[in-house]
């Protein structure tokens, strides 16, 4: 194996995969090896596609979630029902519930979870921007799809308390997934089994 000492390029690469989730030192050190073994060519598209993710990738100016054309693809999709509203805490959320099938409206992306412990407050989500939504009067439920952790919870409660007083229908995914589980790592016959049977949240 490369001597990380005198190989500083090959340590770089290591250090770099190593910062990318799940992904421990010897994880990092396969994949660099793997890297490594590849051809030019080969290395070379793993760098453009990375770059051109980076440079080409947005968030959609009205769900947030990630897009290359703004507004994005399911924002304008008029096959989807614009009365019902999904909101989630993380983008790769919104892909677990999709490939779930059982939702058919629209999504919004918060972009985390309360956690004043961590300094993250209201302000640091996107709940000003689904405030805004919800006032233009057209959406009839919101399914909160935030994790069930403690900050999805809190975070499912304060948005239910600001989401009332508009008169909208508050529902919560049914807890046929685990207390403590991200959406991310559910599998899709569950997530669609949760979304059937929603809870609706009353005082």
């Amino acid at each position: 194996m490369l001597d990380l000492k005198i190989n500083p390029s090959f340590s770089r690469l290591v250090f770099e995969l190593g910062k990318l989730p799940g992904i421990g030192k010897k994880t990092a050190t396969r994949l660099a090896l793997f890297i490594l073994r590849q051809s030019n060519g080969d290395a070379e598209s793993l760098a453009a596609a990375i770059r051109e993710v980076k440079e080409r990738t947005r968030f959609c100016s009205i769900c947030f979630h990630y897009t290359e054309q703004d507004p994005c693809q399911l924002c304008t999709d008029t096959a989807r029902d614009s009365e019902y509203l999904c909101v989630v805490q993380e983008p790769q959320d919104l892909l677990v519930v999709e490939r779930s099938r059982s939702f058919r409206g629209l999504y919004h992306v918060l972009h985390g979870a309360l956690s004043p412990l961590d300094g993250i407050g209201p302000d640091k989500l996107r709940i000003a921007e689904l405030m805004l939504r919800l006032e233009k009067g057209v959406i009839r439920e919101v399914l909160l799809a935030t994790n069930f952790s403690v900050e999805g919870e809190a975070t499912a409660h304060y948005l239910a308390g600001l989401i009332r007083p508009f008169g909208i229908r508050v529902s919560r995914l049914a807890h046929g997934i685990p207390l403590g589980s991200d959406l991310e790592y559910v599998d899709e016959a569950t997530v669609n089994r949760a979304v059937e049977g929603r809870q609706f949240m009353t005082e």
